[in-house]
């Protein structure tokens, strides 16, 4: 309440800085509602937020035209691809520059692009269990090597020159099996921080796989000395992993991933955002060429896909969704007029200030709570509780007090009985399961029981009618 009364300050310092660009996203949790905020991506203050069920057009509407009735129009807005967003700016915001953007774009591309045959090595390698035996054949091997620091040593030194201590061959067969094991769990190691389809963490076990594969069938392969008796942990490993890929369809996801993820690769390196060798995950804001420069890559790639037949056919709906997003993608920076004379924005290069927004609530709130799921905080909270974190901003801070020096001093000028109210409200939006339905869905049986019950009522009915 304190916020919304103070609406007219924060209008004017927004317009000290040449106005406001509204930033929009939303974040869920299995089946829990949309929390859904708009947040000025020059201050990083949270303007307005909102509880709904999904992203429609019909839900975010009213929210938008509370943010424009309280703050007017903004300079542009900034959002990702969805649809209901798309279309609710469009009605509520006509004429306002409007930006897809980069990394979103990205992310939706990829997933369109891998997602199938991603979810198809996932799906393979769970049917093999393979994760579960490396690890059950790493535990036996622990056992066996018993941390011998002398073998470990040799080991090392011998990876480093190049040459084994003949008095440890016996002993480094189980711990090079134990430490390639290892070293295949490691593929996690690679990723990014940016999530799938920019990190391919089981991809990248595949592949990790295959090359071990590969290096103990060579190793089979060459003559050992004398001394070197026990070669059963290569042998063993070798043999799982032989029966794990020999699956032909394990192999064809993988190898289609592997194409695709080259020319999407592309196309990060082109947007110059996300790239492939960057470490900075949600925090990457994409480097700083201009976005002339940009598109002149984009464009140069895009006429990289249609110039072979073959490929433009298999990177059609790539080519689609550049040519109906290209507008909102490149689009001229924004000259905006503040106390300190002009600057040039260019907000199309990330909506992740919201991204990353989330997960340090997230985060936050999994310290506190000490649960892994943030559902049932998201069914509970009020909608309002991101503005709270807007307190970390100094000039925000000052305006909110309005003159106070705490902000008890200040609460205490609002009628606590419009606070009930509010709380009340809010209350009875909340999406609560009544109790007495949680014990009722427990039931695994229930559609049986739902079965049984409205054909006993149908029955009963048809008897009625007779009578």
């Amino acid at each position: 309440m304190a916020h919304r009364e103070s609406r007219e300050q924060l209008v004017h310092s927004m317009t000290k800085r040449g106005g406001y660009i509204l930033h929009e996203d939303g974040t869920c949790e299995g089946d829990s509602p949309l929390l859904f905020c708009g947040l000025d991506g020059i201050s990083e203050i949270v303007l307005d937020n909102i509880k709904i069920p999904s992203e429609r057009k019909e839900l975010l509407i009213p929210f938008f035209q509370r943010i424009k009735k309280q703050y007017g129009d903004p300079v542009a807005l900034v959002h990702d691809m969805g649809v209901g967003v798309l279309m609710a700016v469009e009605e509520v915001f006509p004429g306002v520059a409007d930006f897809i953007c980069h990394f979103h774009f990205l992310r939706d591309i990829g997933k369109d692009l891998l997602l199938k045959d991603y979810q198809g090595i996932i799906r393979h390698l769970r049917k093999h269990n393979v994760r579960g035996l490396l690890r059950q054949r790493a535990r036996y091997l622990e056992i066996k090597i018993d941390q011998d620091s002398g073998v470990i040593a040799d080991l090392k030194a011998g990876l480093e020159h190049g040459e084994l201590n003949t008095a440890s061959l016996e002993r480094i067969p189980a711990l090079a099996t134990y430490t390639l094991i290892h070293w295949a769990f490691e593929s996690s190691s690679e990723s990014r921080g940016y999530g799938f389809p920019f990190d391919r963490p089981h991809l990248e076990f595949c592949q990790r796989l295959k090359k071990i594969h590969r290096l103990l069938k060579s190793i089979m392969g060459i003559h050992l000395r004398d001394k070197a008796k026990d070669n059963r942990p290569f042998i063993q490993v070798h043999q799982l992993l032989e029966e794990v890929l020999a699956d032909k369809e394990l192999n064809e996801s993988a190898a289609t991933v592997e194409a695709k993820a080259k020319v999407f690769d592309k196309l990060r390196e082109a947007l110059r955002i996300a790239l492939p060798e960057g470490k900075n995950g949600l925090n990457d804001d994409g480097d700083d060429t201009d976005i002339k420069t940009i598109e002149k890559k984009v464009t140069e790639f895009r006429g990289w896909l249609v110039s072979d037949e073959k490929r433009k056919e298999a990177y059609l709906k790539m080519i689609e969704q550049l040519d109906k997003y290209w507008e909102k993608l490149f689009a001229d920076p924004l000259v905006v007029n503040t106390t300190a004379g002009q600057m040039l924005i260019t907000p199309q290069r990330t909506n992740n200030i919201l991204e990353r927004f989330f997960r340090g609530e997230k985060r936050r709130d999994r310290k506190k709570s000490g649960t892994a799921s943030l559902n049932k905080t998201l069914k509970t909270i009020l909608a309002d509780t991101p503005l709270v974190r807007n307190l970390e901003n100094d000039e925000y801070l000052k305006i909110i007090l309005n003159g106070c020096s705490t902000l008890a001093e200040r609460f205490s000028q609002i009628d606590d009985q419009i606070v009930r109210e509010q709380l009340r409200h809010a209350e009875k939006n909340r999406e609560k399961i009544p109790p007495e339905v949680k014990s009722i869905i427990k039931q695994a049986d229930l559609p049986e029981k739902m079965y049984a019950l409205f054909l006993g009522e149908c029955r009963m009915s048809a008897n009625c009618h007779l009578l």
